[in-house]
């Protein structure tokens, strides 16, 4: 039996700063993964053949960040979207596919839930006070994190995972899953009905969330669980 650490590939932000241009990432996902019992390696956008990546790696983190692009869900653009940025989009969604198809371990947060609905032929809304009014604010009016009560399908993977039909996240986007992809199911809402997090029901290690749970201490079981699955699959 072996008892490596899974090596656990992190999706960075695009490029940013034009000096002296860089990659970076919120610490919170590395020092989730590490706490988790993983070592992360972060995957910069721009690798020409993301599928390479994948024999390297026992498990995908897809990291939050900035707006997919609407063309790739045949959409308008919307006034308030933000952050898009091409070669991000290309190379997540082309990881994200190979990924499903090679039934890599995946935790796909914020953003990288929309990689994978839109990667699955799903679409997003743009901007869901268009859609959803304000009642429930899924981000502060000046686009800070927000906290808010999700409630879980009592049957789903996450359920299992937190141990509770209802956690209170923390929120920090504007967009969300309309419709859901192939083989995509919703596994939580919040109280608005929009959805919050997605599963592929048939396989335990697909897991998306739209809130932020690296940002909560008490939401490290998911990392947890999710290191847990990739070692699994690496003996």
């Amino acid at each position: 039996m072996s008892s490596r650490r899974p090596l656990i590939g992190v999706t960075t932000y695009p490029r940013h700063g034009t000096d002296r241009p860089a990659f970076f990432l919120p610490t919170a996902y590395v020092d989730c993964v590490r706490a988790g019992g993983g070592i992360p390696l972060l995957l910069a956008p721009g690798e020409e053949r993301p599928e390479d990546i994948l024999s390297h790696v026992d498990g995908l983190v897809f990291s939050g960040g900035g707006d997919l692009d609407p063309s790739h869900f045949e959409a308008e653009p919307h006034p308030t979207q933000y952050g898009v940025d091409e070669e991000r989009d290309l190379f997540e969604l082309a990881l994200m596919k190979s990924a499903l198809a090679q039934e890599t371990p995946i935790l796909a947060i914020c953003r990288g839930l929309q990689v994978l609905n839109v990667a699955r032929g799903g679409d997003l809304h743009v901007h869901l006070p268009d859609v959803f009014g304000e009642e429930v604010l899924h981000r502060h009016p000046e686009r800070r994190p927000i906290a808010h009560p999700v409630r879980f399908d009592p049957g789903s993977h996450l359920a299992k995972i937190y141990g509770s039909t209802e956690i209170r996240t923390i929120s920090w986007h504007h967009q969300a899953v309309n419709r859901l992809g192939e083989g995509l199911a919703a596994a939580a809402w919040a109280p608005d009905g929009s959805i919050e997090a997605v599963e592929v029901p048939e396989r335990s290690w697909v897991l998306a969330v739209q809130w932020h749970p690296e940002m909560q201490l008490e939401e490290r079981c998911l990392f947890a669980a999710f290191v847990a699955a990739a070692r699994e699959r690496a003996r």
